[in-house]
């Protein structure tokens, strides 16, 4: 399969767009929140509320789509999301209760996993296998950049009025629909059987876990980063003492993939979650504001490195008609971590919160250790 640049571009540009609802989302929302209700725990529930729908709706509404062309499907999806996006903005636009905003926050994060995993499934018509990691590593990359970017963008256009951050989210979300290149490929063979246990195997399970753990320690530190602050005393704003290494450090890690362009032996990926387990560690300790920054350093470097790693194993070992399912099941798995840290934030101190996400890192790092290589297509470097 020969490389195609400019349906590849057009890839990226959807891929690279296709998170900052969930990017700028908690800083929009909680303008929005505070305007309406005079404080910003509204927008934690509205980011709660996407986030558990995505959880809830990634497999039933990837398996909906196994007849449409990939293409089609992601279109379909974005456009639900973009109307839900909408609907957040004309309820603030004519203060409704903000029972409705929760309502719409909650519909538009119900595509997110399914639409990655359509969005996901169509890279494979654009790259050539040798290509994948390259391709994968300037997705992670980018994916980063918009993590930065889009919520100092959210905040700015908040402070001249939160409408104006919701129009934007609304635009900027609606744009991966616009430019995502076509393909008549449909996801799904006729007469294959559903979805069956077979395809979730042991390999495939071990892959989820790694997602979940990644996502929950990669959490932990940017939802607890005000209160590291706090604890090494210093004002709530340093927070970016942790956040922008983090970020920095994945979009490095980004890079070095897409410049090696190879596919990592499973030895060290098991070195890179050891990395992060130690990363995790070091922030747990709390020992000193370098520790863990350098620990914050670690979690990042490893970042890209590892989603790469786990999207090409379940690209090998997933039947091509199930890779939206099993895609979207990974941003799940993420999203599952996500969450995981948040609810341990929301219960526990940070430190055992660290402990916790340290300790489940570690339990990854011995399964993948300890695990049998998998039958696997990819070429190993």
């Amino acid at each position: 399969m020969l490389q195609r640049p400019w349906p590849l571009l057009r890839w990226f540009v959807s891929s690279a767009t296709l998170t900052v609802p969930q990017a700028a989302g908690p800083v929009a929302f909680s303008f929005v929140a505070l305007s309406l209700t005079g404080n910003t725990n509204g927008g934690a529930a509205m980011i709660l509320a996407m986030t558990l729908a995505q959880l809830a709706g990634a497999v039933p509404l990837a398996r909906l789509g196994r007849n449409l062309p990939a293409a089609t499907m992601f279109r379909l999806l974005i456009s639900f999301r973009t109307m839900a996006l909408a609907s957040i903005a004309v309820c603030a636009a004519y203060g409704a209760s903000f029972g409705w905003l929760v309502l719409f926050a909650a519909a538009a994060g119900l595509v997110n996993g399914a639409a990655y995993g359509f969005l996901r499934t169509l890279l494979n018509g654009f790259v050539s296998a040798s290509r994948l990691p390259r391709a994968l590593g300037i997705a992670a990359t980018l994916n980063e950049v918009t993590f930065v970017l889009a919520p100092v963008a959210a905040s700015g256009l908040a402070t001249l009025s939160p409408l104006f951050a919701l129009l934007a989210l609304m635009v900027l979300g609606a744009l991966p629909a616009m430019v995502v290149p076509w393909t008549a490929a449909v996801a799904r063979v006729e007469g294959l059987p559903a979805f069956s246990g077979k395809v979730l195997s042991p390999a495939v399970l071990l892959w989820f876990a790694g997602a979940a753990a990644s996502g929950a320690t990669v959490a932990a530190i940017e939802i607890g980063a005000v209160a590291l602050a706090l604890n090494f005393g210093y004002e709530p704003a340093l927070a970016i003492m942790f956040t922008v290494p983090l970020c920095l450090a994945s979009v490095a890690g980004g890079i070095w993939i897409s410049v090696r362009n190879r596919t990592a032996s499973r030895t060290a990926v098991v070195v890179q979650l050891a990395a992060m387990a130690v990363g995790s560690a070091l922030a747990a300790v709390n020992h000193s504001l370098v520790m863990t920054v350098v620990g914050t350093v670690l979690i990042g470097l490893v970042l890209a490195p590892l989603g790469t790693y786990f999207s090409l194993e379940l690209d090998a070992l997933a039947p091509p008609e199930r890779r939206p399912e099993l895609f979207a099941l990974l941003r799940t798995s993420q999203a599952g971590g996500v969450v995981f840290a948040s609810a341990l934030l929301t219960l526990v101190s940070l430190s055992s919160a660290l402990v916790w996400v340290t300790a489940l890192m570690i339990a990854v790092t011995l399964a993948v250790a300890l695990a049998p290589t998998g039958v696997n297509s990819q070429n190993r470097a």
